[in-house]
């Protein structure tokens, strides 16, 4: 009964406020005669999505698979890197710098060169969506790395504990709370660049995702479809971020402050 009464208290708050900004929306679109082709009303919005749910489904799932893909390649392969960054301070003088290409490179800029390099399809968009999720992955698992209490690395070390067993029984563990934020914020970003990269990777795709029916509906002036494909990339990236907060607070629960 407490958990229910705790998921309520955590779920509520933003529903309602959600509920009142649609009807709020609403009434200011139909009392303000509001062209629908500037803004259509949540009402159209959702007889939209209703109407032409198989085609925005197929849609939301080709942007799911890519974002999953560019998400789990940035999650392992931005982690490995922050490991290896951590190892010394001179590979981090080094190489750091350029992993901060990830996250000043504009991703509509460079997505012509995926397509050049990855020809179109799922494999170029799935590339954009790593690129843009991968950095907040490095910086934070770096950060939680070199955050390791240096008196129980001496401790482990006074023990004689190999570089393997201390880094599965303490830096591991001690830079997961780190971790689980840049996967948190790399959820949204892979969305984004999922999206940002159907614009031009995923443009003359059969049944291409989100961003190709954005690119057709606005060719073809439908507002209405447009702002269903935005409400269906939203529900998208909060339920990554979701994933992530559940696996956060399976993972720390039970020892660290920021889950109890």
């Amino acid at each position: 009964m407490n958990r229910r009464r705790s998921t309520l208290a955590v779920l509520a708050p933003p529903i309602i406020v959600f509920i009142v900004a649609l009807i709020a929306l609403e009434l200011i679109v139909q009392l303000g005669n509001i062209a629908p082709y500037i803004l259509p009303p949540p009402s159209g919005v959702a007889i939209t999505l209703v109407r032409r749910h198989a085609d925005l489904l197929a849609s939301l799932f080709a942007t799911a698979e890519a974002a999953l893909i560019g998400f789990t390649a940035s999650a392992i392969i931005g982690i490995t890197i922050a490991m290896a960054l951590a190892a010394s301070i001179w590979i981090r003088r080094a190489f750091f710098p350029y992993t901060v290409f990830f996250q000043t490179v504009p991703i509509i800029a460079i997505a012509p060169l995926l397509v050049i390099w990855f020809d179109f399809g799922l494999t170029a968009v799935s590339a954009s969506a790593f690129i843009a999720s991968v950095f907040p992955v490095i910086a934070n698992a770096l950060a939680g790395f070199l955050s390791v209490d240096p008196n129980l690395r001496d401790l482990f070390r006074l023990y004689g504990a190999g570089r393997f067993s201390t880094l599965v029984k303490l830096t591991l563990p001690s830079a997961l709370p780190q971790i689980i934020t840049g996967l948190r914020v790399a959820s949204g970003l892979a969305v984004i660049g999922a999206i940002v990269g159907e614009f031009v990777a995923g443009a003359i795709t059969t049944g291409g995702g989100l961003g190709v029916t954005v690119m057709v509906a606005k060719k073809l002036g439908r507002t209405d479809v447009i702002f269903a494909a935005v409400l269906l990339a939203s529900l998208l990236g909060l339920a990554m971020f979701g994933a992530v907060q559940h696996l956060g607070y399976l993972l720390l629960r039970r020892w660290h402050a920021s889950e109890q």
